[in-house]
């Protein structure tokens, strides 16, 4: 009886140290499966930002840039006519911060000269059909042709003191095409050319 008692003590203390050996492995090789399983993981989700890494650092086309700069900087250039023309004193705009050369005299001069006959220019001038038709970034000054359709049907012609639209002659061209040379000075882009092509469009 106690043979048999303690055969089955043992085999309970034999059945346990296995039950646990195995718990043991199991762990271990589960452990090392999940190890394995999350290296492959980082990888993978590292993958896809390396490769980003590699697409944003590339640089950008000088061209392109130029071409886009060139545009923003003639669309901001008639935003300040706008104000130029509006304001006999000439105190309310920057023109010179879009425009250098001839365009910025011209355009100063032409001011002066309808301030001093008593007149404004209100309203708004519209842009449309933009093309940078040449672009060239390889010389000393960067540079661009700008070829747009202008269009001044909503800039008026006032009587700076009544107000009052003056009257002008009714086949004047109030949509035509203009063609603009606008370099890259240290300060930015500025429009130094701009000449309308007498061509509606």
């Amino acid at each position: 009886m106690k043979r048999r008692a303690y055969q089955v003590h043992h085999f309970a203390v034999h059945f346990r140290k296995t039950a646990v050996a195995c718990i043991t492995l199991c762990g271990a090789l589960a452990l090392a499966a999940c190890s394995s399983s999350d290296g492959k993981g980082e990888a993978a989700a590292e993958s896809p930002s390396a490769a980003e890494s590699s697409t944003s650092s590339a640089p950008a086309d000088p061209k392109e840039t130029a071409t886009r700069e060139s545009i923003t900087a003639y669309g901001a250039y008639w935003q300040e006519m706008e104000k130029l023309y509006a304001d006999p004193t000439g105190k309310g705009a920057h023109l010179d911060q879009y425009a250098a050369s001839g365009a910025l005299k011209n355009a100063e001069a032409d001011a002066k000269r309808a301030h001093g006959r008593g007149l404004i220019y209100t309203g708004s001038v519209a842009l449309t059909n933009q093309t940078v038709t040449k672009v060239n970034v390889s010389g000393k000054i960067p540079n661009a042709t700008v070829s747009s359709c202008l269009d001044v049907s909503k800039w008026q012609t006032v009587d700076a003191k009544t107000k009052k639209p003056v009257s002008l002659p009714e086949n004047r061209l109030t949509k035509y095409r203009i063609l603009s040379t606008v370099e890259k000075y240290p300060g930015g882009w500025r429009v130094t050319r701009d000449e309308p092509q007498g061509k509606p469009c």
